[in-house]
């Protein structure tokens, strides 16, 4: 026997038992069935009786559908029906499309009517199981009930979208996907070559929300992690919890800020990659000496550890976690996505640091960092108008934003653009909202000291501008409350770059002149406002101290070569001591040089910014660090 013929033997054998197997299995599903009797061997010819067995089924599945509302008859009715559909599976294409579609709809048809029944049947008042006949008074709470419902399903306005978060995707959006793509592969080229002749990472690194991990990371540690807290008023409350293997990396790092030593810090990352605190101090260092790519990537760090450490429950994209600041474990959080939010800034990607912004603002209620007066600048510059008309009115569920000065100027700046792009809806806003030119003259009359900081900071030197600020209402700079003093020096600092627009700077003119026009006439409306201010920013002292101008600036700090040295070490440094096993290295005195052989080429790449580390050849004069720092007074 050939082997071809000895193979087409043994498929038949195979498919036979197969068929023999199938058969067996659906004579037991049809024993089981109450609908289903025993039948022979498949009979083509019944193929000719098909409307005949359908007519003789259609009447029982009618008789059992009708027998009553009962919820178990309707789920066997939709078993028999289910049934004789699959009597028909084995049928012509044609009849079996047929017999599927008269099936569906008589079924859905005849299973309407018991629903429609039971649903005219319901009650609805929420008080009708009790029998109480007033039906006005079951109207206000049901009404309440509704509102409540509604409110906590609609969408909150910090909620964030994961898409935005990357800022490669605005990237994109802007410059176009080939200039990013190359700009991508030329930063590829370079890493690949710092990486020839060391490790290469085998590991994978987890994709996070935040940030976009490097290939070339270390592995996360594991060192820091998240438990649960509570749940109050509908937010779960979370808090980090730092793990025993990082207590002594922290010790080590108290010990060398204590006597400001950079190079021990630098030196924690060597066996502690993903240690916060020497991150962010590092990022800090990187920022003041003009390395603003490694400082964004240490700021990147810190944010792929502290997200990789999340609770599998936290998911603060829905704006329904806290993580409170008076924890001093959640710090770093705020602190990293603070500097995270400027660094997306510098780089153009307002809509990323909108999103970010929102995250701050969402995390904890109390704004810890400030958030509040620089969300309404990302929207603007992301064109996000009508989302910080929605924010003004959602936030917190009260309309007392527009007090602020940044809000105050911003949503009149939202409503100008609005009114550009929709022309048309326009008419029918103007009934419910104010037009943009109100707005402006609203914000000048509540907040008159910012028109003559915005003129010095913009700057704006037209005569025109000479002559408004000359006029007693926008003389003076003080406003008498050193909080609403402090809200105005951040806003200048933060928004001034948006009135170097041509449009808003007409619109402004044109309202200041409008209020100098209004108060010419009557001082009333000057008093009126003076009240309201001082009714808002009441206390005496600064409330929002705490918030630096500084950190809302849009300029980088920097710090001449001969005082990088102030930045960590501090010229009376005390005598240095042991602590937990580090020894910092005193700057005074002419340090030894350090030696690279078989050393990790970031502590190397550390430690030669530094301008007092030093790789000459002198032989045997340092010895050892160890010495050096006991020797030393």
């Amino acid at each position: 026997m050939s082997v071809r013929l000895l193979k087409k033997v043994l498929k038949e054998q195979e498919l036979q038992q197969q068929q023999q197997q199938h058969h067996d299995e659906s004579e037991e599903e049809e024993g089981e069935s109450p609908y289903s009797g025993t039948r022979p061997a498949i009979n083509p010819f019944d193929l000719l009786n098909d409307d005949d067995v359908d007519q003789e089924n259609e009447p029982e599945i009618d008789d059992e559908m009708l027998v009553g509302n009962n919820h178990k008859q309707e789920l066997s009715g939709m078993k028999s029906m289910a049934g004789a559909i699959s009597t028909s599976n084995q049928k012509s294409k044609k009849k079996k499309k047929k017999k599927s579609k008269t099936g569906l709809s008589s079924v859905t048809n005849k299973v309407k009517e018991p629903f429609d029944d039971m649903l005219d049947t319901v009650p609805l008042d929420v008080n009708s199981s009790r029998h109480q006949p007033c039906p006005t008074k079951t109207k206000p709470e049901t009404s309440k009930l509704c509102a409540e419902f509604v409110k906590q399903c609609a969408p909150s306005a910090l909620q964030v979208d994961p898409k935005c978060l990357n800022p490669e995707n605005e990237l994109r959006r802007i410059f176009g996907s080939k200039v990013v793509k190359s700009f991508e592969k030329s930063n590829q080229a370079s890493s690949s070559r710092q990486v020839i002749g060391g490790r290469r990472g085998a590991h994978h690194t987890r994709r996070t929300i935040l940030v976009s991990p490097s290939e070339h990371w270390p592995r996360w540690d594991g060192s820091l992690s998240m438990e649960f807290l509570e749940t109050k008023d509908g937010y779960h409350h979370f808090r980090y919890v730092h793990s025993s293997s990082s207590d002594q990396a922290q010790r080590t790092f108290e010990a060398a800020k204590a006597i400001h030593d950079l190079n021990g810090i630098a030196s924690i990352l060597l066996y502690h990659p993903y240690h916060l605190d020497s991150l962010v101090t590092m990022a800090d260092y990187f920022k003041f000496v003009g390395e603003n790519q490694m400082s964004a990537d240490s700021i990147a760090k810190s944010l792929y550890a502290l997200e990789c450490a999340w609770h599998p429950t936290f998911s603060p994209l829905q704006a329904n976690c806290q993580l409170k600041i008076c924890h001093e474990t959640n710090k770093p959080l705020f602190t990293t996505l603070f500097t995270h939010m400027k660094n997306l800034d510098r780089r153009g990607c307002h809509r990323s640091a909108l999103e970010v912004c929102k995250l701050l603002l969402s995390l904890d209620l109390d704004d810890p960092m400030g958030a509040m007066f620089c969300v309404d600048y990302f929207a603007l510059r992301a064109e996000e108008y009508a989302w910080l008309e929605w924010f003004s009115e959602d936030y917190k569920s009260d309309n007392s934003l527009w007090l602020f000065p940044n809000f105050s100027y911003s949503l009149a700046i939202c409503r100008f653009y609005l009114e550009q792009e929709e022309p048309a809806k326009d008419a029918d806003t103007c009934a419910t909202k104010s037009n943009s030119a109100d707005l402006m003259k609203q914000a000048l009359m509540l907040h008159p000291s910012v028109l003559k900081k915005l003129v010095a900071k913009v700057p704006l030197k037209d005569q025109a501008w000479t002559n408004i600020i000359k006029h007693v209402f926008f003389r003076s700079e003080k406003t008498g409350s050193a909080s609403l003093d402090h809200l105005i020096n951040i806003y200048v600092e933060k928004s001034y770059i948006i009135w170097r627009l041509p449009d808003l700077q007409k619109l402004l003119r044109v309202s200041a002149l409008q209020v100098i026009e209004t108060l010419e006439h009557s001082t009333s409306d000057a008093k009126d406002w003076a009240c309201v201010r001082k009714e808002a920013f009441s206390s005496e002292n600064n409330e929002y101290g705490h918030l630096l101008v500084s950190d809302f600036s849009d300029t980088v700090p920097t710090l001449p070569p001969e005082n990088l040295q102030n930045f960590m070490v501090d010229p009376r440094m005390r005598e240095p001591e042991r602590n937990g096993g580090q020894i910092a290295n005193p700057l005074d005195g002419g340090p030894a040089p350090r030696d690279v052989a078989n050393r990790n080429a970031l502590a190397v790449l550390f430690e030669s910014m530094l301008p007092w580390v030093n790789y000459g050849g002198r032989g045997d004069e340092g010895g050892n660090e160890e010495n050096q720092v006991n020797e030393h007074e």
